[in-house]
């Protein structure tokens, strides 16, 4: 299959008119309903509400939301479904915190997987012609497994090498001729690094897609990524709870992430009054799963902000609503001296200026009475010192902040072997 950015892997439905698509929607809302009210745990905690009362698509605004908290108490099994069915696989978050989210996948989730995957790489011009190397790895985190799937169903060849043995990554990447890297939004940071390290020439490889997601990454580490590498990159979306990524992509248009609606339904809400606000404002993403089995999700407060771009007919042909970018997480936001930001804010004043690292860390201390911030950067040799008074300054003018900024020479900031940390808050809680 010769893959352009008009192609599709399901056209007839990618492509469906808004008023058929928002009929299947509302279809499927209701058969979820049916399929978690024959468990007593959901019939409960949705008080009485059936699949007939949703009509329309504003209808399932009266549904209560679900969060991250209550699917972490009814560990292992508590609001699962489908236990007749019969699970093929498990998979689970990556948090640290409290119960793991365990996701039970039977064996129509898992093929739902690979659909929404075959979509993801196609909308990234993917196909059977391609030579696909997957680095996120093949454990409980999703990751790995889904874009394995995915890859399976276009027919491309998959080095599946998993996470880490980044010198071994570069080689295969470059002797095997892969056209193709997923993996966590910072992990080609990591092939850059050890590939100045090692001397390896970054001209030898035959890459010309990266398909990233997992981590909040701006705009200006995505432009650094691509002018490394020589790529072009597009941002995955999806996360444990809905069955791993695969709820939506970016294509060649570059104007929003497309979700594929008619397996899950997508709303943006005010985070501290639960409302939704109209399109093109910035709130919380809510997400449903309109085709999921193991782990129905109704109303799944994500924390992820973002806000709806257009549910107009893409360039590419979807018609699909796209949502901007992820812009943070609610939970990420940062209080210093009564002032809210996101990390992701600080990362793009930092790669503005020339020299400076995309490795960089924010300590928050505690100071005699007060509180004290640092940001340790990373930077390249040569780099004038001077930056670093240029940066503060550009802080304190953008988001009001005055941080003591450190320069450090590469290396000196610890690699995590999986997300990065952006952040490190010292002071007592």
């Amino acid at each position: 299959m010769t893959v352009g950015a008009s192609v599709m892997w399901q056209p007839e439905l990618e492509s469906l008119d808004r008023e058929p698509l928002e009929r299947l929607v509302v279809e499927r809302m209701r058969a979820t309903l049916a399929r978690v009210l024959a468990e007593p745990a959901w019939a409960r905690r949705l008080g009485g509400v059936r699949p007939q009362d949703v009509g329309r698509l504003e209808d399932w605004r009266a549904l209560p939301f679900l969060t991250k908290d209550e699917l972490r108490d009814a560990y292992p099994y508590g609001l699962a479904c489908a236990r007749a069915a019969g699970y093929r696989r498990v998979q689970m978050s990556s948090g640290t915190t409290g119960n793991p989210i365990l996701n039970p996948y039977t064996a129509g989730d898992v093929a739902q997987w690979g659909e929404v995957m075959a979509r993801c790489y196609v909308a990234a011009g993917v196909g059977r012609d391609d030579v696909i190397q997957i680095t996120p790895s093949f454990g409980l985190f999703t990751g790995g497994f889904g874009f394995h799937y995915g890859a399976e169903r276009i027919g491309a060849m998959v080095i599946p090498t998993g996470a880490g043995r980044t010198a071994l990554q570069l080689r295969l990447m470059r002797d095997l001729n892969a056209t193709v890297v997923t993996a966590i939004a910072t992990y080609p940071l990591r092939l850059i690094e050890a590939a100045r390290e090692e001397g390896f020439d970054l001209a030898s490889l035959s890459l010309r897609v990266g398909i990233l997601g997992s981590e909040m990454w701006s705009d200006e580490l995505r432009a650094r990524i691509e002018r490394e590498l020589s790529i072009r990159t597009f941002d995955i979306i999806g996360m444990t709870e809905t069955g791993g990524p695969g709820l939506g992509i970016d294509c060649a248009a570059r104007r929003g992430i497309h979700v594929w609606e008619d397996h899950y339904h997508a709303e943006v809400v005010d985070p501290a009054t639960g409302r939704v606000v109209p399109d093109g404002a910035e709130g919380e993403l809510v997400v449903s799963t309109l085709t999921r089995e193991g782990l129905p999700l109704i109303r799944y407060r994500t924390h992820d902000l973002t806000r709806v771009v257009s549910r107009a007919r893409c360039d590419c042909g979807r018609t699909s609503l796209r949502l901007d970018r992820l812009r943070g997480r609610a939970d990420d936001m940062v209080i210093y001296k009564g002032i809210n930001f996101y990390p992701r804010q600080i990362e793009t004043t930092l790669l503005k200026h020339a020299g400076v690292s995309h490795e960089y860390q924010v300590v928050l201390e505690s100071d005699g009475g007060g509180e004290r911030m640092t940001i340790h950067v990373e930077t390249e040799p040569g780099c004038d010192p001077t930056v670093a008074a240029r940066i503060r300054r550009e802080l304190h003018d953008s988001l009001a902040l005055s941080p003591e900024v450190r320069l450090c020479a590469h290396g000196a900031i610890e690699r995590p072997p999986g997300k990065a940390v952006r952040v490190v808050d010292r002071r007592p809680r």
